[in-house]
């Protein structure tokens, strides 16, 4: 056996970005450890980072291209595949229009920046309309506030949580995330660190989370109802003085208009909508407003609801209002070293360009809202959707009324996957193509850079070599749109991919740091940039370099938010309000194929608070019936005080017993589908994001 070495990357299986020290000989994974040299991360890493291994060598992950035929997967050549890929694809446009054809990014298109950087060509290639990912499944509020307020849907402040004096965190668990629109690696320790300073945690959710349980408090809060407790809060600095602009004051507009707008919204009158009592509401204020420095952060349970864009347009006012935008300790931009903004557009204009051909939903961002996809496959007429094409994305489990999207992919002239694994979506394809993953590609994390709590760069090359006859993803993308733009397309003459390292390499010398690629290669570990610095008003892309404070689109939805507030919900039919939740060895739908992180108890489970269980005779372990407007699924229940009253919960991703799913661990822990229950129709109106959290069911005992 050679002797072992030590190689260091980055992990990027979720947001952290956390470093990682593997040990390795004669091509295997001996130890993964936290890098302790990484500036960032500090030797931080969760369960999930073991898995990398997993992953190599998981017995079941494609590393050549798969065509389905009637006697099962047949292993092709990848000539073969994209010659069948492109004849197909170019087949379905002729005959149907370039909107005949779909895509579907999945999340890990983030997470990997070889498909950042040369998926956008292929998708303009295909001209298609029918563009859509997972971003409208948990995330597009925050783009859209932030387009709103400060002129980009990629200008997200992030909390400033190293020197925060006052964290109030809303409808997030970072400490089971690891963060999220955050990228905070060793966040337990980060929010420890806020605490030892004489500094304060609050959680607001419906459920008494990790975070929420290492919190100086936690407030339950009704699914759905977030909007009315900022609203009240809003108020509430009004009326008692609490307004402190700071160094924003000339910048902020329509501060006077927002005074009126919110006058009604007086603690008493949201108190039983949200459940928590205006005495409480109004002191929470208070301490946000009145602490040194504060920071409001919301997540996956204020995005993923019916008022998503209102809520997350009122968690940067709330900011905004306390002197805590752009101020250390608060809401702050990053300067990351490569900048995306550098060469944006002033103003951006992707927005409600063309809608949806059957629900008539409005673009953001260049695409359509997901919870529409099906019903654009499934209703005939002219652009009718008859092709799709997905990338690293699982949107049978992860997206609203899954098994309508499921029957809806039986029905597709042709369907290609880009994806390591037969799964739940890529069973129903024609072609699997499977890129090169984890540790056999480089990395820079384009994103979650622009997303960090700390201005880091840090650049991870491939472990082991790719396996043979294995391409890269963005060898694959080329040849695809090579292929597709080229009539008259030769591969004796063709040219031969481009490496986005010569992208990476150009962002980072025209970026603000100006370093080179060489720089990140020598200093493995990580290069620490420096805190997050203000830099506003210098950094809007706003036209007049103001932050609107009342912009008009979001003030037209306070109608519907009105509305809700005088309607009575639940309803008798569906009495229970489902909520999602997130476990530390879980990624969303696609690392339950690796025993280390599934094995243990069962984590598929329905909590319910005790009082509910016991007027419907539930007891732990009982299997339960949840239905919803859109299905129905049987789950074993979990009683527990840490769920509030008339909200059951459940974990999203599961649901790996679909036939022809080649994932083997993941049989003893399929569980079921959350997304068999969420609905369709029940999204946000503003954003077109879907509502997967506060769905209306009914639980029954099965007894």
């Amino acid at each position: 056996m050679d002797t072992p070495q030590t190689h260091y990357r980055v992990c990027n299986l979720c947001e952290a970005m956390c470093g990682l020290e593997i040990k390795h000989a004669n091509g295997q994974v001996l130890s993964i450890a936290g890098d302790k040299k990484d500036p960032f991360s500090r030797g931080h890493i969760c369960p999930k980072a073991v898995a990398l291994k997993d992953i190599y060598q998981d017995p079941n992950r494609l590393k050549k291209p798969v065509k389905r035929t009637a006697d099962g997967w047949q292993e092709i050549s990848w000539q073969q595949a994209y010659a069948e890929v492109t004849t197909n694809l170019k087949a379905v446009q002729a005959r149907h229009g370039h909107n005949a054809v779909a895509v579907y990014n999945g999340n890990p298109s983030v997470h990997n920046s070889g498909t950042m950087l040369t998926a956008t060509g292929l998708w303009k290639v295909l001209r298609t309309q029918n563009m859509f990912s997972a971003t409208s499944t948990d995330q597009l509020p925050h783009h859209f506030a932030a387009w709103q307020l400060y002129g980009h849907p990629l200008l997200m402040p992030v909390p400033d949580i190293d020197h925060t004096d006052f964290m109030l965190i809303i409808g997030a668990n970072p400490i089971a995330s690891n963060g999220s629109i955050m990228t905070a690696p060793d966040v337990a320790n980060r929010l420890a660190a806020i605490q030892k300073r004489g500094g304060k945690v609050v959680v607001i959710d419906p459920r008494r989370t990790e975070t929420a349980a290492k919190a100086d408090a936690h407030h339950f809060i009704r699914p759905g109802t977030d909007v009315f407790l900022l609203l009240a809060m809003v108020q509430t600095l009004f009326a008692e003085n609490l307004v402190e602009l700071g160094h924003l004051q000339d910048t902020l507009a329509g501060v006077d208009e927002l005074r009126e707008l919110t006058s009604a919204f007086e603690p008493e009158a949201v108190a039983t909508q949200t459940g928590i009592s205006a005495d409480d509401i109004r002191q929470l204020t208070r301490d946000f407003a009145q602490a040194p420095s504060a920071v409001c952060y919301g997540r996956v349970g204020v995005s993923t609801q019916a008022f998503g864009g209102a809520c997350l347009w009122l968690i940067n006012v709330l900011n905004a209002l306390t002197g805590n935008l752009d101020r250390r300790g608060g809401y702050m931009l990053t300067k990351p070293a490569i900048d995306f903004m550098a060469t944006a557009k002033v103003p951006y204009q992707r927005y409600d360009r063309f809608r949806s051909r059957v629900r008539n939903l409005p673009e953001v961002m260049g695409e359509l809202p997901v919870s529409c996809l099906a019903e654009e496959i499934l209703t005939p007429g002219e652009g009718q959707v008859r092709a799709l094409i997905t990338s690293c994305g699982n949107p049978v489990l992860s997206t609203p009324n899954g098994r309508q999207l499921d029957d809806a992919l039986e029905k597709l002239d042709f369907m290609v996957c880009i994806d390591i694994y037969i799964n739940e979506t890529s069973r129903h394809a024609h072609i699997i193509l499977p890129p090169a993953t984890g540790l056999e590609v480089a990395h820079y994390d384009l994103t979650f850079h622009t997303l960090a709590v700390r201005n880091t760069a840090k650049y991870s090359q491939p472990l082991f070599e790719k396996a043979d006859g294995a391409k890269f993803d963005w060898e694959i993308f080329q040849d695809l749109q090579a292929r597709l733009s080229d009539p008259d397309f030769d591969e004796s003459t063709a040219v031969a991919p481009q490496n986005p390292e010569q992208k990476i390499e150009m962002g980072l010398r025209y970026g603000p740091y100006k370093l080179a690629l060489s720089d990140l290669k020598e200093n493995p570990h990580g290069i620490d940039l420096g805190p997050l610095e203000p830099c506003l008003p210098e950094r809007l892309l706003t036209v007049d370099k103001k932050i609107n404070l009342v912009p008009a689109l979001i003030i037209k939805d306070l109608d519907r938010v009105a509305r809700a507030l005088r309607t009575s919900t639940p309803t008798a039919e569906f009495p229970t309000l489902l909520v999602g939740r997130r476990h530390l060895r879980d990624n969303n739908s696609w690392m339950h194929n690796s025993e280390r992180l599934v094995k243990g108890r069962n984590r598929c489970t329905l909590q319910l608070h005790p009082d509910d269980a016991t007027r419907l005779g539930i007891e732990t372990g009982h299997t339960v019936r949840v239905a919803s407007r859109v299905g129905t699924i049987d789950v074993p229940a979990e009683v527990t005080d840490t769920i509030m009253r008339g909200v059951a919960c459940m974990p999203h991703g599961y649901g790996h017993n679909r036939p022809g799913v080649r994932l083997d661990v993941a049989q003893a822990h399929a569980g079921v589908s959350m997304n068999d229950l969420t609905d369709e129709f029940f999204l946000d109106d503003l954003t077109g994001n879907a509502a997967l959290c506060g769905v209306p069911v009914r639980v029954e005992s099965t007894r």
